[in-house]
């Protein structure tokens, strides 16, 4: 075979026991690279699903003991940031998960990587809701109530009523039963998937602010308190999307003007 042949196969997964012997005998290094790079994405995808298989035994759990068909994951993202909206996301995954594997915590993932697991998560749930609540709402109530209205708004806003929450490190004042999970996006898939899409959702929503005010970089911040977002905050003054109930946008008295800028 020619190494172009092997290539394709391996591409393939079309290997038997037999023929992976014979490529170790290969004496080519061109095969054996191919046959390296081969066993090390085998590696890979086979501790992808042991993770998987981890990150399911809430779920699982669940399913057996109770014969529930909803369970909803509910995760947040943006309680740091000293601008934007928290966004809370509720997502109710089917049994059958296999077509998730690799989906993990949101920040572990590159942006590239959570935009199609994002899409993915969509085509695959039961059903998912995303939910904003910008800084008004967030200065008026802090931030840990205003992640809880996000979070029970998302429920609620759920087509199919769920039958348990998976929740990260937070409990909510509803009738659905619930489970307080600490570091949930780590360890179970639902909580995972609703931090990948809230995720998502969050910092396509901060890209659109960084056309309306470049100088914060919010596309590359999203919010958070850089060097640069603080040195701009000082020079151009807070804006309509910064929470003024934070520091330092506390302490800072002007109003953005972009003719600063010019």
């Amino acid at each position: 075979m020619t190494i172009k042949d092997i290539k394709e196969m391996l591409s393939n997964e079309e290997l038997t026991d037999v023929q992976f012997i014979e490529l170790k005998r290969d004496e080519r290094k061109g095969v054996q690279k191919l046959l390296q790079q081969f066993e090390l994405k085998k590696q890979k995808l086979a501790k992808q699903l042991l993770e998987h298989r981890t990150r399911l035994e809430f779920e699982l759990d669940l399913y057996a003991k109770q014969n529930l068909s909803y369970i909803a994951g509910i995760d947040e993202v943006g309680r740091g940031p000293l601008a934007g909206p928290v966004v809370a996301a509720s997502v109710i995954l089917p049994r059958d998960m296999d077509d998730l594997v690799g989906i993990n915590d949101s920040k572990s993932l590159s942006h590239a990587k959570r935009v199609e697991y994002a899409q993915l998560i969509k085509e695959v749930a039961i059903a998912y809701s995303i939910i904003e609540i910008d800084n008004s709402v967030i200065d008026k109530v802090n931030i840990l109530e205003a992640t809880k209205v996000a979070m029970l708004k998302s429920v609620s806003e759920l087509p199919i009523k769920p039958q348990h929450l998976l929740i990260d490190a937070l409990n909510l004042n509803t009738d659905i039963p619930q489970t307080k999970i600490i570091k949930g996006d780590e360890r179970s898939i639902s909580i995972a998937a609703a931090s990948i899409i809230a995720k998502v959702y969050r910092d396509e929503l901060m890209l659109c602010y960084h056309q309306l005010y470049p100088e914060f970089e919010f596309d590359k911040n999203m919010g958070y308190g850089t060097k640069n977002h603080l040195n701009a905050l000082q020079q151009f003054g807070y804006t309509p999307i910064h929470r003024q109930s934070f520091s330092p946008v506390s302490h800072t008295t002007s109003i953005y003007n972009s003719r600063k800028t010019k």
